[in-house]
């Protein structure tokens, strides 16, 4: 009978193990995800990276991991330029649509405003708050 272990410090190689498997499943299932890695960096003028964009390209989709906009920027239209490039280059990969959660309130707002629509709530995550869930077709 298997046993279970339950553990907030997995090894590299035991992460990897699921991953793979859930991999090689999924490739059966559905075809390659052509996975590949997205980033949108903002330099300052020394060439410091002081915000971005961070995600990937997946079964026709970019999805959004994280989107920071330095305290100096916010307000500025910022976010609009760099999830517009990221889609610029997801269109490229061939993707047709995009998607990305959020729990903070002007992050929502800013998103609505470059066309994504909310396909799912998760209320009370984190306590307080509603993660949004939402998406744009490109």
């Amino acid at each position: 009978m298997p046993e279970f272990e339950l553990t907030a410090a997995p090894s590299p190689e035991e992460l990897a193990v699921i991953t793979d498997g859930l991999s090689a499943f999924n490739t059966e299932d559905v075809g390659p995800s052509e996975r590949q890695t997205l980033a949108v960096f903002i330099r300052d003028t020394d060439g410091k990276v002081s915000g971005g964009l961070s995600g990937y390209t997946a079964w026709g989709w970019l999805f959004v991991q994280m989107l920071y906009i330095p305290d100096t920027l916010r307000g500025s239209g910022m976010a609009g330029k760099i999830l517009a490039k990221a889609e610029e280059e997801a269109v490229a990969r061939g993707c047709r649509g995009a998607w990305i959660d959020t729990f903070n309130p002007h992050a929502l707002g800013a998103y609505q405003r470059q066309g994504y629509e909310i396909f799912g709530e998760l209320p009370d995550f984190p306590e307080g708050r509603t993660r949004t869930f939402l998406k744009k077709m490109l």
